[in-house]
């Protein structure tokens, strides 16, 4: 397979918001208001914004986006280098199997690497077993455990 990961474009939205649906639709965020169009439209925004540390990559064969991944850098009292956090990775279901998850992966590494960055790190769902094969081939677990309070 011919797969190119690059950033993602303006001209991307058409066929990016797919994969964003379906990745939101994964993990049962579809339609809730913490994804209603407002957010949609500022998370593509702030893709475009060079003040802002969110940036996308897409992968691309012939055309046709595949999957995609979100990353941001940010500080950390443990570091003076920023960190990076991986936060979106989506691959569309007919592209599984195939690579392009990882490549992604791949992808932010070098990124992270470039912007001095020590570390990449993201979370995932405990009940999503197939991409924790995945992640126990291309990175370590940390052991830790998270917690959130939603207001």
């Amino acid at each position: 397979m011919s797969l190119t990961i690059r950033a993602v474009t303006q001209q991307d939205y058409d066929q990016w918001l797919p994969l964003w649906d379906g990745y939101n639709a994964f993990y049962g965020r579809s339609g809730t208001t913490a994804l209603a169009g407002e957010i949609t439209r500022m998370t593509w925004a702030r893709f475009f914004d060079a003040y802002e540390p969110v940036h996308a990559l897409v992968a691309d064969k012939d055309g046709q986006l595949l999957g995609l991944t979100h990353y941001l850098f940010h500080r950390s009292t443990t570091a003076i280098e920023p960190s990076c956090y991986l936060q979106d990775l989506f691959t569309a279901e007919a592209a599984r199997g195939q690579g392009v998850a990882s490549a992604l992966i791949y992808a932010v590494y070098e990124r992270a690497k470039a912007a001095g960055s020590p570390r990449v790190y993201w979370q995932t769902h405990e009940t999503n077993l197939t991409a924790q094969r995945l992640y126990d081939k291309v990175a370590e677990r940390s052991g830790f455990i998270v917690y959130r309070k939603i207001f």
